[in-house]
């Protein structure tokens, strides 16, 4: 690195951050982006607000304890899946990072889906890139001052928006819009609403790239996980250079020139203000904006498309790329497995749990009858949508008596503590701790069982 670039470098990290002002795109990678966008804003928006089994078809119930997604419910115990779902969420990241580079950063990262709605507001009140830019330059006055607090308004309540749906996947969305109407909103949801509502207007609104460039840390690791066959944006130098402006038809091998017509529409369109020209660079979403509107320059100059595309280092070089390679047959395989093994645990799981409690206190009580007891606590879960009358059964010692002998009731996904007495007389023991099984299962549907074990205590001198 020579000294110049050094000082460039530094300068830059103490410069001041200059206003970027995207130019709109169109084309085939920009319909494919607003299409993602579409998607992903329409189900974070509109899941709260379909009701599956009496409840929201995704909560997260923290006050009860209970996940609820989609026909699935999960409890503390089930933290499990959610380590493996986010193993499996890291090698999918791994996985299409090394087939496209940051292809999640530039359509699906939720910095870019709400930064590109934040831009369309952007636009559709202030104008095109020159308006915006031109409005900026102009001396504070009343027409100027009108447009900012028009466009900030809509920012301020389509970030609220945002803040009460996503506390909505928390509360139930409609007692949260009830109680927000009554003024009845509990400290916490007022706490999370106001933050995330100010994060999506900061992120979104003010910082923009800045968040991509200097606070993501997926674009300082991402380079570990690109290769020579990687599918990147790059700008085809051999073919561009030299650059120069030049007329439609004009014979480029007279002016000796390459095909690009150096217009700067790729910088202008980039949302994080790169030349892509100058090599692939951190900074790069991957949303191929700049591809779109080279495209539509090279269309118009009647040249082939495809000066800046998604090509790979081999392919840049004339050399074959292999899709199919050790990385990416390693991050599939797992992926596969991971995931339908979660999937599978999940759908196969007991519907119901079964947990025993012994009293720590007592160890054991001899009763005036000669009998030996011990007290414990059944704690009952009932994992599905529907309500369930369960049959106790005991086993393990001979003559063993419950203190509970009717079936028990328990309403979906409701969490039942029983206290409970077994008893026995001394001669059915076999030493002073006895294995027992206790049993549940359905009255309606008898396939519905558990067996848990536990332990009986009698006297030591057994």
């Amino acid at each position: 690195m020579t000294i110049e670039q050094h000082d460039a470098i530094e300068s830059s990290l103490f410069e001041k951050r200059k206003k970027l002002y995207p130019r709109e795109v169109h084309g085939l990678f920009a319909k494919l982006r607003i299409t993602g966008v579409t998607v992903l804003l329409g189900l974070y928006y509109l899941l709260p607000w379909i009701n599956l089994n009496g409840h929201p078809i995704v909560l997260f119930d923290l006050p009860a304890r209970k996940f609820y997604i989609f026909q699935w419910v999960f409890w503390p115990q089930d933290f499990i899946y959610l380590a493996l779902l986010l193993i499996c969420a890291a090698l999918a990241l791994f996985l299409f990072t090394a087939l496209a580079g940051r292809v999640w950063c530039g359509y699906a990262c939720p910095q870019t889906v709400w930064t590109e709605v934040f831009l369309w507001i952007e636009r559709k009140i202030e104008g095109s890139r020159l308006q915006q830019m031109k409005l900026d330059k102009q001396p504070t006055s009343l027409h100027k001052l009108r447009i900012k607090a028009s466009k900030h308004t809509v920012w301020v309540l389509f970030a609220l928006l945002t803040g009460f749906t996503f506390v909505g996947f928390f509360t139930p969305i409609r007692e949260l819009a009830n109680n927000i109407l009554t003024l009845q909103v509990g400290p916490w949801e007022t706490f999370w609403l106001i933050f995330y509502s100010l994060a999506t207007y900061g992120n979104a609104g003010w910082l923009r790239e800045q968040v991509c460039m200097y606070m993501c840390p997926y674009a300082r690791f991402q380079s570990a996980m690109f290769d020579e066959n990687t599918l990147v944006i790059s700008y085809d130098a051999q073919r561009g250079e030299p650059r120069g402006k030049r007329k439609k038809g004009d014979d480029l091998s007279v002016k000796q020139l390459g095909s690009c017509v150096d217009c700067t529409l790729c910088v202008q369109v980039c949302p994080t203000g790169i030349d892509i020209r100058q090599g692939l660079q951190y900074e790069c979403i991957g949303c191929a904006a700049c591809i779109d509107v080279c495209d539509d320059v090279m269309a118009k100059m009647n040249y082939p498309s495809g000066l800046i595309k998604y090509t790979t280092e081999n392919s840049l070089q004339g050399k074959p790329t292999r899709i199919l390679r050790a990385r990416i047959i390693i991050y599939s395989l797992l992926l596969i497995t991971i995931l339908s093994g979660v999937v599978y645990s999940i759908e196969t799981r007991d519907p119901v749990e079964l947990n025993i409690l012994r009293d720590r206190n007592t160890l054991y009580r001899e009763n005036v009858d000669g009998s030996i007891s011990n007290s414990y606590t059944l704690k009952i879960i009932n994992r599905e949508q529907k309500d369930r009358q369960y049959q106790l059964s005991f086993n393990g010692i001979e003559g063993l008596e419950s203190s509970i002998k009717q079936p028990v009731f328990v309403s979906k996904g409701q969490v039942l503590e029983l206290p409970l007495l077994l008893s026995a007389f001394p001669s059915a023991l076999l030493g002073s701790s006895n294995t027992i099984n206790i049993g549940l299962h359905t009255l309606d549907d008898h396939a519905v069982s558990i067996v848990t074990e536990g332990r009986f205590i009698g006297p030591l001198n057994r």
